[in-house]
């Protein structure tokens, strides 16, 4: 089974039912991650349509400013979601100082109440690496994605040595930076993403769906010198790995042996 371990649903819009086709079709098993309570509800929504579709609940690090002050309003949904992300923190694309502590006080909340409940996070971790990985580990967040690692070589290894998942999508087609940390990622660690819609259309200005994941998985293969299905069988044992033993996700352990 093909794993889009980070995919923003509710970005499709009018294009969504075509979405889900393509993840039903092939099948796609795929991590639907939020930016804010309403993102988190389509994500919601549609994982009780489709069987491949885990919902995951988070505040982005964009959007962190916006809920910092009243984090109260969002336990609940922590506290249901079967998965939690994207949280995390930026200092690449998030120019304004002013939303930095914001953005910390928000990943705090998540990362304790993640530890509690032994939640896997997927995590965004742009220009604050070194930060995240010492909030995480300070917090005892034991299961974690990270998405789209572009920073230091020595960061990686550290994350690596503290047992993080990594995620290699789309931009493995044209960066030769993000072709480096994926041969530096090692076998039992690698996930697969395409963080669409947005993910490929920032790349090429086109807007990628679901199918785009078998590209990733045939680049990958190449990259690695190996056939795309043991790239594809990999993948979903270390989703399997990483997803065992949480009740919560009892569904989707059991749609990955099916």
């Amino acid at each position: 089974m093909l794993i889009d371990a980070h995919v923003h649903l509710d970005g499709y819009g009018d294009r969504l039912p075509a979405a889900l086709g393509d993840i039903e079709r092939r099948p796609i098993l795929t991590f639907a991650v939020s930016m804010d309570p309403g993102s988190y509800e389509v994500a919601e929504r549609v994982s009780v349509e489709s069987p491949h579709v885990i919902p995951a609940f988070g505040i982005h690090p964009w959007e962190a400013h916006r809920w910092a002050e009243r984090l109260e309003d969002v336990d609940a949904l922590i506290e249901e979601a079967p998965m939690i992300g994207e949280i995390g923190l930026d200092r690449r694309w998030v120019e304004e100082p002013e939303k930095y502590e914001p953005q910390r006080l928000v990943f705090r909340h998540f990362l304790r109440r993640a530890a509690a409940c032994d939640r896997i996070i997927n995590v965004h971790t742009s220009g604050a690496e070194t930060e995240c990985l010492e909030e995480i580990v300070d917090h005892g967040c034991r299961r974690v994605i990270v998405h789209w690692y572009s920073g230091p070589l020595d960061v990686l290894r550290d994350m690596i040595d503290a047992g993080f998942y990594f995620t290699v999508g789309v931009e493995l087609r044209y960066s030769e930076w993000i072709r480096q940390v994926a041969l530096a990622i090692p076998d039992d660690r690698l996930l697969t993403e395409t963080d669409n819609p947005g993910g490929l259309e920032w790349l090429t200005g086109e807007a990628g769906m679901p199918e785009k994941i078998a590209d990733v998985v045939a680049d990958l293969a190449e990259l690695r010198d190996t056939a795309p299905e043991t790239v594809e069988a990999l993948v979903a044992e270390n989703v399997r790995r990483l997803m065992d033993g949480d009740p919560a996700l009892d569904a989707w352990v059991d749609c990955l042996a099916s």
